[in-house]
C-alpha cells in the first residue's frame, strides 16, 4: 500500500483538533449476548482482524517536503500492531457513561488514528464497542467500510463494474490547452465568486441572531454521550401526513426537542433559531481516491421559538428545499468548499482559528450517517443498536448523529458534560417531540 496525500478538507480536520476538541467520530454499538465472556471473544476477534484491513494500518505523518510543506499523508504504520487499537474494559452498566469519558480522550497521532473499545455488559447479556475514527482518516462513509472490515463477513450485492476510460495522451491534451483557456477563466472567476456569495451567506447568518447559551460553552474538554431510538414507521407516518422527507421530520423533531429542552431548563425558547449544519456528502461513488472527505452542508435555522411541531416542520422543509434548490455549492454551509483554496501551510498556521472560528458559522451540528440495511454482527452476535457520535467543535455544546438501522432510527448525542450535565433530558425531549408530532398527524 502506498501513502497518499490528505485532500484539503481532512489536512484541516488534522491541524485544528487540541486536546480539549479531538477531531474523531465514533460510534457506539449495543451487541446481545448469551455470555459474559462474549465481551472478551468479541475483543479478540477485532484485534485478530483488524491486521487484515489496510485502511486500519494508516498513520497520518506530516511533511515537510517543498511541494508539498505543511502538508501530510497516510501511509502504512511500519510498527502497526492491533493491541494499541483494541481495547477491554471492565462491565459496565451504563455504556453511554463509558463512551462519553472514552470520547474525552484524542487519538495518539503517531499511531493509526483509530480505537475499538469493547465493553462487556454487567447484565452478562450484552456488550457494546466504541469505534473512534479520526475525520482525517475516514468521514462517515468511510469509517463505515472500515468498521465492517472487522465485524462478521456480510453477503453484500456486488455492484456492476465501472468502465473506466484509457488514459489520454499528452499531446492531444497540449494541442487542446488553447481552447481550454476561456474555460479555465470561467472556472477561476466562478470560484471566486462562489467563495464571495459563501462568505456573504456566513455574514448575513449571524444577523438578528439570539445566542442560546445552552449550545455554547467554555472548552472544558469533557464529553458525556446519550441515545434515542425512534420508529422508523413512526417517522413514516408523520412524514405522509404532514409532507416533506424522512430528514425533514428527523431534523424537525430535534428543533422541538431543544424548544422542550429549554424550557423546563427554564432558559425560554422565545426569539430562539440556533444555526444548525447539516453535513452533506460530495463524494462521487466509486472514485479512485475513496478516503478524502468531500463535504459541503446545509445551514437552516432550527425554528425552536416556533410553538406549534407542525409549524416547526414546515419551517424545516422550506428551509431544506431552499438550500436543496440553491445546491452544496454555495450558501453559508458551504464553507468547507473553501479548504481546496487554501495551501497545505495555511491549514497548518491557521488551523486552530478555523476551529475556534466554528462557533461563528452554527451553533449545533444534525448530521446523518448511513449504515446498510441488512443485519451486522460480531462473533456471531447480532448488532441491535448503534449511535453515531459526531466530535464537538470548539465553543459548542452539544452535536446530534442520526442513522437508521434495520427499521428503527437511532440518535447519537454528544455534549460537553460540563456545559450540558442533563443530556439525558434532552434525548426525553427527542422521545416527547416524535410523539407529539405523532398525537398532532393522528388527531
Amino acid at each position: 500500500m502506498t501513502s497518499d496525500l490528505l485532500a484539503p478538507l481532512d489536512l484541516a480536520f488534522w491541524n485544528m483538533e487540541s486536546d480539549r476538541h479531538p477531531m474523531h467520530l465514533g460510534a457506539l454499538g449495543v451487541f446481545g449476548c448469551h455470555s459474559p465472556t462474549a465481551g472478551a471473544h468479541a475483543a479478540d476477534l477485532l484485534a485478530a482482524r483488524a491486521a487484515a484491513v489496510p485502511g486500519l494500518r494508516l498513520r497520518i505523518r506530516d511533511l515537510w517536503q517543498p511541494l508539498a510543506f505543511g502538508g501530510a499523508t497516510r501511509e502504512p504504520d511500519p510498527d502497526f500492531d492491533p493491541l494499541n487499537h483494541v481495547r477491554l474494559h471492565a462491565p459496565t452498566a451504563d455504556f453511554h457513561a463509558v463512551a462519553g469519558r472514552l470520547m474525552e480522550r484524542p487519538l495518539e497521532r503517531g499511531r493509526p488514528p483509530w480505537e475499538a473499545h469493547v465493553l462487556p455488559g454487567e447484565d452478562g447479556v450484552s456488550f457494546a464497542v466504541l469505534f473512534k475514527f479520526h475525520h482525517a482518516l475516514a468521514d462517515g462513509l468511510r469509517a463505515l467500510k472500515l468498521a465492517a472490515g472487522v465485524l462478521d463477513p456480510v453477503d453484500m450485492p456486488e455492484r456492476a463494474p465501472r468502465a473506466i476510460e484509457p488514459p489520454r495522451g499528452l499531446l492531444p491534451d497540449i494541442r487542446k490547452l488553447p481552447g481550454l483557456v476561456p474555460g479555465l477563466v470561467r472556472g477561476a472567476l466562478s470560484d471566486v465568486g462562489r467563495a464571495l456569495d459563501i462568505g456573504a451567506s456566513l455574514a448575513r447568518s449571524t444577523l438578528g441572531m439570539r445566542p442560546v447559551s445552552a449550545l455554547t460553552s467554555a472548552p472544558s474538554g469533557t464529553r458525556r454521550t446519550a441515545g434515542v431510538v425512534v420508529d422508523i414507521d413512526d417517522v413514516h407516518r408523520v412524514r405522509k401526513a404532514a409532507g416533506g422527507t424522512v430528514n425533514d421530520v428527523l431534523i424537525a423533531v430535534v428543533a422541538g426537542a431543544l424548544r422542550r429542552w429549554l424550557e423546563e431548563r427554564g432558559d425560554g425558547s422565545k426569539g430562539v433559531a440556533p444555526r444548525a449544519l447539516i453535513p452533506v456528502s460530495r463524494r462521487r461513488p466509486r472514485t479512485a481516491h475513496p478516503q478524502g472527505n468531500r463535504l459541503s452542508g446545509y445551514l437552516i435555522r432550527l425554528p425552536v421559538h416556533e410553538p406549534d411541531p407542525l409549524g416547526r416542520l414546515d419551517t424545516v422543509r422550506t428551509a431544506m428545499l431552499r438550500n436543496k434548490e440553491a445546491g452544496p455549492d454555495r450558501g453559508a454551509g458551504a464553507v468547507a468548499l473553501l479548504a481546496d483554496h487554501v495551501p497545505a501551510l495555511g491549514h497548518r498556521l491557521g488551523g486552530p482559528l478555523v476551529g475556534q472560528a466554528a462557533r461563528l458559522w452554527f451553533d449545533i451540528l444534525v448530521t446523518s450517517v448511513p449504515l446498510p440495511g441488512v443485519g451486522l454482527r460480531l462473533g456471531g452476535h447480532e448488532l441491535a443498536e448503534v449511535y453515531p457520535l459526531a466530535p464537538l467543535a470548539p465553543g459548542q455544546a452539544l452535536a446530534v448523529a442520526i442513522s437508521t438501522y434495520r427499521g428503527r432510527v437511532h440518535y447519537g448525542l454528544v455534549a460537553d458534560a460540563e456545559a450540558v450535565p442533563d443530556l439525558d433530558r434532552f434525548a426525553h425531549a427527542v422521545s416527547a417531540e416524535v410523539s407529539t408530532l405523532l398525537s398532532v398527524c393522528e388527531a
